[in-house]
């Protein structure tokens, strides 16, 4: 099958997961409904939210290093399920006209990548990336840079795929935008949405939109006397 047009991609595996990707692309419905929604997962039944759905073989944790490169879409946006879209995403999907790949910068763990024992380590300076909101093409270059990933992340038998996935970026040579925090929000409550500055969120990715992390905080807070 060839990829044309601009769509979003979730892959998710368990129940869970699997609810808080349709919650997701039902924002992305609501605010961007001219794009096509895509799910691969390891539960067998048919999601409204989604035009197309397509199982998993062989599942496991990081299942989207294996399948980014499977997406239906000349232009794909891959999202982790803990998001919500807020906002007009055609701005983002325009830098694809001049890279082949848009990410935006998180802030390193440095244990993390003190442990990580990678076969080409990049330079200090050299940034990390989140890996749960991708714009990619569906071009040779950006073929080779997932395949290359994908087969990092198993050779080195790692269970988090961000050092491989910052390990594989220094290594291509593929061109890179760097998306703006909008479209990578990680913190943001109803006391932001009150007092925000500047340019809104367009892409929130919270804990607490995240079915474990979510249900931890909520655990502490009602364990410190918070909201149940």
């Amino acid at each position: 099958m060839t990829a044309s047009g601009r769509g979003v991609i979730y892959i998710a595996t368990g129940a869970a997961h699997v609810q808080a990707a349709r919650l997701s692309a039902a924002s992305v419905r609501a605010s961007n409904p001219g794009l096509g929604l895509a799910l691969f997962t390891d539960e067998a039944a048919h999601f409204r939210e989604f035009d197309q759905v397509t199982p998993i073989e062989n599942p496991h944790a990081r299942s989207k290093v294996d399948l980014l490169q499977k997406s239906p879409y000349a232009e794909t946006l891959y999202l982790d399920t803990d998001t919500r879209v807020v906002g007009d995403l055609a701005p983002a999907y325009r830098l694809l006209e001049r890279f082949d790949l848009a990410v935006a910068h998180r802030t390193p763990d440095p244990k993390r990548l003190a442990s990580a024992k990678p076969t080409d380590t990049p330079p200090s300076a050299y940034p990390e990336h989140n890996g749960g909101v991708i714009f990619y093409r569906a071009t040779p270059a950006v073929q080779t840079f997932l395949d290359n990933w994908r087969s990092a992340y198993h050779r080195l038998g790692r269970t988090a795929d961000q050092v491989t996935f910052r390990e594989q970026l220094w290594a291509s040579d593929i061109r890179i935008a760097i998306l703006p925090v909008r479209y990578n929000t990680r913190s943001y409550t109803w006391l932001d949405h009150l007092t925000w500055k500047g340019a809104p969120p367009v892409v929130l990715h919270l804990n607490r939109y995240h079915p474990g992390k979510g249900g931890r905080l909520r655990q502490a807070l009602r364990g410190l006397g918070g909201p149940r």
